[in-house]
């Protein structure tokens, strides 16, 4: 039997191509499922933070922030994310940019640590970007991650003494440290098998055809009697 294929996501959950490209590869995995020989894949998710020097409590919207973090016109920015969120509707999201809440997500980070521990990152990270760009929902308070990490069967009494405790701050640390080594800049970025490298939110196709393409070099190098 083969070692399945990782697969090592950088992501922030306050970013909408990451969610995209969350999506995307869930596609892909889903269409190679039916597959004879269907490839066997491990996810983790690591800890990237787009605007760290973001406060938890950003007075203001989407469309203040980022006319003020890129210098961008507010005309243009409102375009920006009109496609966005014309791309994430193809993907089956709807993102409410009126609604959402911009903050810092470091805390947001350390409890998808804590979930990691608890067996229940992916759950998380699905309820942390829901949350965000779909709800309105503010993810950076510790009350509130707490909320949200109930809600995906985590402790919240536990969850907040290990947010409050900065329990998980090295491990986001060690994962900010290896984008680095990596060279990573933007994100989502992707790690295969720790060599092969796919930036940015690529449709689900591009994830099926590596998937297979790893899968049966890896039946081929197995000996016989495997």
């Amino acid at each position: 039997m083969s070692e399945p294929i990782s697969i090592d996501i950088w992501s922030d959950i306050a970013c909408p191509w990451c969610y995209i490209g969350k999506r995307n590869l869930e596609a892909g995995l889903a269409a190679t499922a039916s597959d004879e020989d269907a490839p066997q894949v491990t996810v983790t998710f690591h800890s990237f933070e787009l605007s760290p020097d973001t406060p938890v409590d950003f007075d203001g919207d989407e469309i203040d922030f980022l006319a003020g973090h890129k210098g961008m016109p507010r005309e243009q920015v409102e375009q920006m994310l009109a496609r966005v969120t014309d791309v994430a509707a193809q993907a089956g999201l709807e993102y409410r940019f009126d609604l959402l809440k911009h903050t810092n997500t470091v805390k947001a980070h350390e409890l998808l640590h804590f979930a990691k521990s608890k067996g229940l990152q992916h759950e998380m990270e699905e309820r942390l970007m829901s949350a965000y760009f779909t709800e309105g929902k503010h993810v950076g308070r510790i009350e509130d991650l707490a909320a949200l990490a109930a809600e995906v069967g985590l402790d919240a009494d536990e969850t907040r003494a290990a947010l409050q405790a900065d329990e998980f701050l090295d491990a986001v640390r060690a994962d900010q440290a290896q984008a680095r080594a990596y060279g990573i800049t933007g994100v989502p970025f992707f790690v295969i098998d720790g060599q092969y490298g796919i930036s940015g939110a690529q449709p689900a196709e591009a994830f099926t055809n590596v998937l297979r393409d790893l899968w049966a070099k890896r039946g081929a190098e197995q000996p016989a009697d495997a």
